[in-house]
């Protein structure tokens, strides 16, 4: 029996590949022990125990950014952070070490490698965390999701997907999907989202300008986010959403989407070949933008910075892309260099391929 230990967390970004794997580990191998490490404090305190793997828990310990009383105590916080981490390595039988990021990482990737066991890097954004970037410098093998990602050893191996994503036939759903929102089958539908909290550029340009995806011949799918204020006007075609619990169907329903392009979004979209338009959140250390550059360059998605996207910008940028079938054509064909379903899988292949060594 294998037994492996998936260390990451703290966002969503971290968590839901690292359980994507873990989900195709164990539809693999029933036999196999998947183990989780993580903090107390991250989002995997709450996700991975929920989906019904054990969370070993290490604690957090921010790497120093400035000097200061935090960074002169780092050094022996982190060795024992390591020493917890080698001591869960011998008492479980540890024979792998996946990290995908965060705080829980960077000491399991020195323990790793402390116990001689090999260990596997997935960075799911185009722009690497720190403990990605130095776990990858002594990893059996480095995965990225985008192409051009600045770690030393890096196969493009694509994110590891939510399942209903993975097994998602979008003609299959279209029907359902379109009852559920109260919109048009047979209609092309632009869908608007900026993640679970909104996002304000893109719900005011397109709260101005949703008039002009209707008189386009489009309907308009629009998610605000949970504590928007924008005004539902009730109007046929355009639906007003605060919040999507089922993204598979917004997805089954779209032809074309405007959004925030964080990692797992321009991956989704990507996997799916829907066409889009990406908004780059403004605020961070431009992660985003490099999300997208990738499907940009390959001529799947177009990017309008944060800035510049206005009402007359949907006017001027997006409208006549509805009324262009063919560049959106193009875009859709576009895709399949750009994404890939597979990502678990390869993951996995990552893995198996370290413990062959």
């Amino acid at each position: 029996m294998t037994t492996y230990l998936l260390t990451g967390g703290g966002t969503a970004g971290h968590v839901n590949p690292l359980l994507a794997v873990a989900d195709g580990l164990r539809a693999r191998d029933a036999a196999a022990d998947v183990l989780v490490l993580g903090t107390r404090e991250g989002l995997e305190a709450r996700l991975v125990p929920l989906r019904g793997y054990e969370l070993l828990i290490v604690p957090k310990v921010p790497f120093p950014r400035r000097p200061n009383r935090a960074a002169a105590a780092f050094p022996s916080a982190f060795l024992r952070a390591v020493a917890l981490v080698r001591r869960y390595i011998r008492e479980r039988g540890v024979d792998v070490v996946v990290g995908f990021g965060g705080y829980a990482s960077a000491p399991a990737y020195v323990a790793a490698r402390r116990e001689r066991i090999p260990y596997v890097v997935h960075e799911a954004n185009a722009k690497p965390g720190l403990a990605n970037v130095l776990g990858a410098r002594g990893s059996a093998a480095v995965g990225v999701a985008f192409e051009g990602t600045p770690l030393r050893g890096a196969e493009v191996v694509g994110m590891p997907l939510r399942r209903e994503i993975v097994e998602l036939e979008a003609s299959g759903l279209r029907e359902e999907a379109a009852r559920h929102f109260g919109l048009d089958a047979a209609a092309p539908t632009l869908l608007v989202f900026g993640g679970s909290l909104g996002a304000l550029r893109l719900n005011e340009a397109f709260g101005g300008a949703w008039r002009d995806v209707r008189e386009a011949g489009w309907q308009l799918l629009h998610v605000t986010g949970e504590k928007s204020e924008l005004a539902d006007p009730g109007e046929p075609g355009y639906a007003v959403v605060r919040y999507v619990d089922r993204m598979d169907l917004a997805f089954a329903l779209a032809d074309l989407i405007v959004s925030r392009s964080g990692a797992a979004t321009v991956s989704e979209i990507s996997a799916l070949g829907i066409p889009a338009v990406y908004v780059p959140y403004a605020v961070g250390n431009g992660e985003q933008r490099l999300n997208a550059a990738s499907a940009v360059r390959a001529g799947a998605a177009l990017l309008i910075p944060d800035a510049d996207f206005t009402a007359d910008r949907v006017r001027t940028g997006i409208v006549p892309l509805l009324r262009d079938e063919e560049r959106r054509a193009a875009m859709r064909a576009a895709t399949a260099r750009t994404g890939t379903r597979a990502g678990t899988e390869n993951v996995i292949a990552l893995v198996d391929r370290a413990l062959a060594r």
